[in-house]
């Protein structure tokens, strides 16, 4: 990339090129102007991103250490914060990605207003999310680089010439706030040629990664509800080359695919394979079926399916919905299935939904994958549909258990009672809790961990405790002391929300292209000065 320097050379060059009708553009601002909006379009991002992800998954590969983490946002101010939060805390982006929850985009922006995980929401609004928060991301990128540059400009009214060159060298080093988006397209809004269009819009919109699941797609529900459908491998294969079809239309080769399977939870399924020969996918989905071996005609009764399977015919078993069950107990060989197949036609990434956090669940899933796909890589969904606090107490009080331990002083099925919080049980779980991501990443195959709803929740905690004090006794005081004072303690940029907001970007541009002219809204009586 050409240094600072380099470009404004250049630009003036294009200047000087058109004469003297240009006289009022100055180089420097439109290079300013220019790296302020590094990238022009929605492809722009997604091949950036693509190659950052694939080199996320190649570090991965060597070291389980390099796994990456995401938290899910619903707002492109929400993930804007996010990621100026990281650069703040760690100084850099990396292993860092944002999230796009299907189920946020439902609860949150629809314009049917709050709806459930159920792809009853405008499919538009998912690519206008993704639209939405990298406008945020490339706004948060404009707003610090014009902090530099006033830097630079400081500097140089001060004849500091090592201030100076010390900005610019920040400039030449800046790190974006743009990184990967995985993109949860559900299962795909219809029928092939409907996620094909609708994977366009993402990728336009700057998705480089996008997250389909198997099951279908006008019976889908969240993968922590009961009821959920799932459809035969070649159905959910069409949808994978759609997505790829998209990625390769657009000029993003590398662009990444996540193939989610709820077949540890979903117990049924909306039809029969087709099948052409034994042993084939087709064949493989149907054996899975529940029902009755039969031996004539007089053992079906009217309307009844018979499907043959092993060499023998089968009434699978039909509810009162049109819809088949599958045998108990055959999820997780389902899922395995599922995950071998997906990475074999075009996968690249794998998301098992499980109805716990247990790391020793995962890994026996992965690790029989693994025995067919030696590099299968897993995003986890670190739900908060699990109770995490119940489920590692519990963890740990089996394993105690079954060394032998002493557990009388505890009551298992009520160990999400404050009275245990102290105690010896407690703390491991928490430790457990607190070490589950590089535990999973190490032992279970999981690159990518996320929280799909983590704002939805931090949002709702974080007003319910200002609506508590400001309408109760403390009156503003629980704004300034909750909030402000915070803010400003432990210097959160937005305290300065005009700044956030881009007033100061925008009383450049009016320099620019007004001169002294121009009516800046960052004067004397501009109440931000305050802070």
């Amino acid at each position: 990339m050409s240094s600072y320097s380099d470009k404004i050379q250049s630009a003036a060059g294009v200047i000087d090129k058109n004469g003297n009708a240009w006289r009022e553009i100055n180089a420097e601002y439109a290079v300013r102007m220019d790296l302020q909006n590094r990238f022009k379009t929605g492809l722009d991002i997604a091949r950036y991103t693509a190659k950052i992800m694939r080199e996320d998954m190649a570090a991965y590969d060597q070291s389980p250490a390099n796994y990456t983490q995401s938290l899910g946002c619903w707002h492109g101010f929400i993930g804007q914060q996010k990621l100026i939060a990281i650069k703040k805390h760690f100084g850099q982006t990396k292993s860092r990605y944002l999230y796009l929850s299907g189920w946020m985009v439902a609860a949150l922006r629809s314009d049917f207003g709050p709806l459930p995980d159920q792809s009853m929401h405008e499919k538009t609004s998912v690519a206008s999310l993704i639209e939405e928060l990298y406008t945020f991301l490339k706004q948060a990128d404009a707003r610090e680089l014009r902090h530099i540059f006033k830097e630079i400009d400081d500097a140089r009214e001060a004849g500091d010439k090592a201030a100076e060159e010390a900005a610019i060298a920040k400039v030449d080093n800046f790190q974006t706030h743009v990184v990967p988006i995985i993109a949860d397209i559900d299962a795909g809004f219809g029928n092939e040629e409907a996620t094909y269009l609708l994977a366009k819009k993402m990728i336009e919109a700057g998705a480089c990664c996008i997250q389909i699941e198997n099951q279908v797609s006008d019976e889908k529900q969240c993968g922590h509800q009961d009821g959920k459908v799932t459809v035969p491998h070649s159905d959910f294969l069409a949808k994978i080359n759609a997505v790829r079809y998209a990625f390769m239309e657009l000029g993003v080769e590398d662009g990444v695919i996540v193939a989610r399977t709820d077949s540890l939870g979903a117990g049924l399924t909306k039809q029969i394979a087709v099948t052409n020969e034994p042993g084939d996918l087709g064949d493989k989905y149907n054996a899975f079926l529940d029902g009755d071996y039969i031996e004539s005609a007089d053992d079906i009764d009217n309307g009844d399916v018979v499907v043959k399977a092993n060499g023998k015919l089968l009434k699978p078993k039909r509810l009162a919905s049109g819809l088949f069950q599958f045998k108990q107990g055959s999820g997780i060989d389902r899922v395995v299935l599922d995950c071998i197949t997906s990475l074999q036609n075009g996968a690249d990434l794998l998301w098992i939904e499980t109805e716990k956090p247990h790391v020793g669940q995962i890994a026996e899933m992965v690790n029989r994958i693994r025995e067919v796909v030696p590099d299968a890589k897993l995003v986890y969904n670190n739900s908060p549909s699990f109770n995490w606090t119940l489920n590692f107490r519990q963890q740990v009080f089996d394993a105690w258990t079954e060394e032998g331990k002493d557990v009388s002083a505890y009551d298992r099925g009520n160990l999400m009672s404050v009275d245990y919080d102290e105690t010896d049980l407690a703390k491991e779980a928490d430790s457990k809790i607190q070490s589950f991501q590089a535990d999973a990443a190490r032992e279970a195959g999981i690159f990518h961990h996320l929280i799909t709803l983590p704002t939805y929740h931090t949002a709702a905690l974080s007003t319910d405790n200002l609506a508590k004090g400001y309408f109760g006794d403390e009156g503003m005081l629980a704004y300034v002391a909750g909030v402000q004072r915070k803010e400003i303690r432990e210097g959160l940029y937005c305290v300065k929300h005009q700044d956030m907001a881009g007033s100061n970007i925008g009383d450049d541009h009016k320099e620019y292209f007004s001169g002294d002219a121009a009516l800046k809204a960052s004067g004397k009586d501009n109440t931000m000065n305050q802070f």
